[in-house]
């Protein structure tokens, strides 16, 4: 009778919100994550952005797991070893927005967010850290806010001084938290 495999999760992410969506699916992960420069990855389509950004987090994760040791554990494991890595932009008048890089940006892309909605596309890609199988996705959800006067983080719709404000969401908040 064979062993059964048991499954082993790594979040490649710092995202509160991503490890918060995990968990209160009960699942149960190790979490790593790597500073890279996303501004260095660029692409026009935001689809295509949100995909290249979670290939480069899993790229430099593994990278960083190899030059730690945990490679070495992984492979010599029955565990099957997923990792999960994610990466969002918010679409608003047509324009992809990251991360703000100042305060005052931050300001100016919450003020947008009160005068015309926005949308998150987010990826999802799923690494198989001991073969190296990949599946990716990606997801919007269209977001239309009426006056918002305060929003942490640029857009957390899911924010209780938020939330309230929030008229539509086409898609799942999961996806505008970033983990569709």
């Amino acid at each position: 009778m064979a062993a059964s495999s048991a499954l082993r999760l790594i979040l490649g992410s710092s995202s509160a919100s991503r490890r918060q969506i995990l968990s209160e699916m009960g699942y149960k992960f190790t979490l790593l994550s790597v500073d890279i420069d996303e501004k260095a990855i660029r692409k026009e389509n935001p689809e295509e952005l949100v995909v290249a950004l979670a290939h480069a987090k899993a790229d430099a994760i593994l990278e960083k797991m190899q030059k730690n040791g945990m490679m070495k554990e992984i492979v010599d494991s029955q565990e099957t070893t997923l990792m999960i890595t994610a990466d969002q932009v918010v679409i608003h008048d047509g324009v992809i927005r990251e991360k703000p890089s100042t305060p005052e940006e931050a300001r100016k892309f919450i003020k947008g967010y009160s005068e015309s909605h926005a949308a998150t596309i987010g990826s999802v890609l799923i690494t198989n850290v001991k073969t190296g199988a990949r599946r990716e996705g990606w997801d919007k959800a269209e977001i239309e806010e009426g006056n918002v006067f305060y929003v942490a983080g640029g857009l957390l719709v899911e924010h209780p001084l938020t939330s309230p404000l929030v008229e539509a969401i086409v898609g799942t908040i999961d996806s505008v938290m970033g983990l569709p």
